[in-house]
């Protein structure tokens, strides 16, 4: 039977930790008004995006009290980071103020061919078209344009907290499942997808159309149930872009490059 070390208990110890952490930043960030003198570290800690990062630290000094700096060494570079970089990098660049204002165009253009009111067709959208293209452009990068723009349409107007709550579990399991048409964006599929041979057409037969249909009842049905609610807001759907067509279409050559790149390296390097 193998002995659990040490360090496997501090491991788990510090595990425990940082998801207590997670769920009390809002206490580091009060407490970071009211004590200035530690205001900084404070913070930071009321950061939700370094919770992990930060007690993995935490857990890398202890290996290097208990086991040396060989062991720490060897265990950081043992890690595979890419998965993390990539997710880093195409929330970035999902975020930028081209692509989510292209995005915006692409989702208004689309709501005008639905035959309802701007505001409740592209509360849809971005519950059903929007998860769904995280197929192609990645999970991460549909997740970060449908809450920024959910975000900025909707969740400053004067919703339900029913409401706000709802949206957010659709758009957790559509953005979970609208990721199957293609073998490459969500990670459960990524993760079998080259030993099983699964391909696109592969995915699209066996799993995509049911993920497609089950994102198109969910979506709809919430719009339905909420739609007076939604029917309230009014927003005008014009926007004035003051993004160069050309900044946009960098940003955009960006984001097919790294999703490319990240799942296709091969196909990305014959280009060179």
């Amino acid at each position: 039977m193998e002995t659990i070390s040490t360090i496997n208990f501090i491991g788990t110890a510090l595990f425990a930790i940082a998801i207590l952490h997670t769920f009390s930043t809002k206490y580091f960030e009060h407490l970071a008004h009211t004590h200035k003198k530690f205001s900084g570290i404070l913070h930071l800690l009321g950061e939700v995006e370094i919770v992990f990062g930060f007690w993995a630290m935490v857990l890398v000094v202890f290996m290097f009290i208990l086991e040396g700096s060989s062991s720490a060494v060897g265990y950081v570079d043992s890690r595979n980071f890419t998965e993390p970089m990539f997710v880093f990098v195409i929330m970035v660049i999902a975020a930028t103020k081209p692509i989510l204002e292209f995005s915006e165009k692409i989702v208004i253009l689309i709501s005008k061919f639905i035959p309802i009111k701007t505001e409740v067709g592209m509360f849809f959208l971005l519950l059903s078209f929007v998860p769904l293209l995280g197929s192609f452009i990645t999970e991460p990068a549909a997740m970060t344009l449908a809450a920024l723009l959910l975000g900025r349409l909707y969740y400053k107007s004067n919703l339900s907290n029913t409401l706000k709550y709802l949206t957010l579990g659709v758009l957790f399991v559509n953005i979970s499942i609208g990721g199957t048409l293609t073998p490459y964006a969500a990670p459960p599929v990524l993760m079998v997808a080259a030993t099983w041979n699964w391909d696109i057409v592969f995915m699209l037969e066996n799993f995509g159309w049911r993920s497609a249909i089950a994102v198109l009842i969910n979506a709809g049905l919430l719009t339905f149930l909420f739609r007076n609610e939604i029917k309230k807001i009014n927003f005008n759907p014009q926007v004035k872009s003051v993004v160069p067509s050309v900044l946009t279409l960098i940003h955009l050559l960006f984001l097919l490059g790294v999703v490319v790149f990240a799942h296709h390296p091969a196909v990305f390097m014959s280009l060179f």
